[in-house]
């Protein structure tokens, strides 16, 4: 898998894209597109299996903001990127989005 994220702060989840806003752009003029992500898996945490149900916070800026905004909502896909505040002030995380895959 070719990936633009470097570094430790990697993240990776195969969601559902539930909702996705409309394309904006920064005053410096890079598309951004905000969406909501949900994921659910059963896992194996101390020997007990665990439902795990989340939605996530996500957004691309830059050329996968234009992937993002073509990608079908109700679809299951393979997202990777990485964890940050929403804003400095905030402890909110929200995804970033560098690679959207499909899922056969």
């Amino acid at each position: 898998m070719s990936s633009n994220v470097r570094g430790d702060n990697h993240f990776q989840c195969i969601a559902t894209l539930a909702e996705r806003e409309v394309k904006r752009y920064t005053p410096a003029g890079i598309p951004i597109v905000a969406a909501k992500l949900l994921h659910s898996s059963a896992l194996v945490e101390a020997g007990t299996r665990r439902q795990i149900d989340l939605e996530l916070a996500a957004i691309a800026a830059g050329d996968i903001a234009d992937q993002l905004e073509r990608t079908e909502i109700g679809k299951v896909f393979r997202f990777s990127g990485f964890m940050a505040r929403k804003n400095r002030n905030s402890k909110s995380l929200v995804f970033h989005l560098a690679v959207i895959e499909t899922i056969d």
